[in-house]
């Protein structure tokens, strides 16, 4: 599927990223769902995940849904490093392609933050929330912002990225660069490392889903009818959909690194800036998520002051949060639902 064409641009002009390179004429991709009240005190901000984009969003957000576009204003940001903001495959020289800049969780939320503030004009959200690498942004958006951030709720997502999820990334970043058409991500426009593709799609699916998942062949309610069928029709389509594997790789990078101790002000120290976010934070991670587990949300909210842990369960592992399942989708949208009518 082509990338979407209906997002909005907020033009951010020169950037300079939180590891010192300055990315020029630099440009945010955004939709928002719903109107902005005359006080501006509805938006609620949900970033994009790994390689998603703003449309595959939408499945969280709808009429009588928590995130109901009646009476909330969504604003959905798609990170730097998908395609649709500044990227690899969309930044000239000399930041294109192999050459794109490092990008933090951090460098990320600040451009979000200029978007929302500057803008919109927006002082206040009542909540920030996300999956996967959406959930590592809202947690950032709660450290580097706690004068704004009402409530916070990210699923199936870190606060920073654990040994063992970072050995899957690099696992993924190997099977691609692999392939080589790579040539070292300067790979020319009609020689795509399209082996390298189908590599790491396959990589890929051993993680996403849970082994409960593929031993029950829950697999075959996506319409599959094999194994086979399966890897191929959603693995390999979805990442032979278009996804420039430079941006693919920008994307890890931000993910392998991401970390909130990073953020200006807190030495490295995840603890210390966990313990400093002011608003409550409820976090639903996967029971059988093989890179984000339970247990290392567990760890985080011991640290957060109002922190609170909800584990979806079921077997979908990882992807509880992806909206393809009703009920993971009915238990994230009811703790959303929960969350926004708790005072604060």
């Amino acid at each position: 599927m082509p990338a979407p064409t209906d997002s909005e641009i907020f033009e951010l002009g020169d950037v300079v990223l939180q590891h010192g390179a300055t990315l020029r004429d630099a440009r945010l991709a955004y939709r928002t769902y719903g109107t902005l009240n005359a006080d501006r005190s509805n938006a609620i901000v949900y970033p994009t995940w790994f390689s998603g984009r703003h449309t595959d969003n939408e499945w969280l957000i709808g009429p009588g849904m928590a995130l109901d576009p009646e009476h909330w204003f969504v604003i959905v940001p798609n990170m730097l490093g998908n395609g649709l903001s500044s990227s690899p495959s969309n930044t000239p020289p000399p930041y294109d392609r192999a050459r794109f800049p490092h990008v933090t969780f951090f460098d990320q939320v600040e451009c979000q933050y200029r978007l929302v503030t500057e803008h919109f004009g927006i002082e206040t959200l009542p909540l920030v929330t996300g999956w996967s690498m959406g959930a590592g942004q809202t947690y950032q958006w709660a450290v580097s912002h706690p004068e704004m951030v009402q409530r916070a709720v990210p699923f199936c997502g870190s606060s920073v990225t654990a040994p063992h999820n970072r050995v899957f990334l690099e696992s993924i970043s190997a099977a691609l660069r692999a392939d080589a058409a790579f040539a070292g991500g300067w790979y020319r426009d009609d020689a795509w490392p399209t082996t390298g593709l189908r590599a790491f799609a396959r990589v890929y699916a051993g993680w996403g889903f849970s082994q409960a998942f593929y031993w029950q062949e829950e697999w075959r309610r996506l319409g599959h009818s094999s194994l086979e069928d399966f890897l191929i029709g959603f693995w390999e389509d979805f990442f032979l959909d278009e996804r420039d594997p430079n941006n693919l790789l920008a994307m890890i990078w931000t993910w392998f690194h991401g970390d909130v101790g990073q953020t200006p002000g807190f030495d490295g120290d995840t603890v210390a800036a966990l313990n400093s976010i002011r608003c409550p934070v409820l976090a639903m991670p996967a029971e059988k998520d093989l890179y984000f587990p339970p247990e290392d949300e567990q760890w985080a909210s011991q640290h957060i002051p109002h922190g609170e842990v909800r584990v979806i369960p079921g077997v979908w592992g990882h992807f509880a949060g992806g909206g393809q399942n009703p009920e993971d989708t009915a238990f994230i949208d009811r703790g959303l639902r929960e969350m926004l009518a708790r005072e604060v």
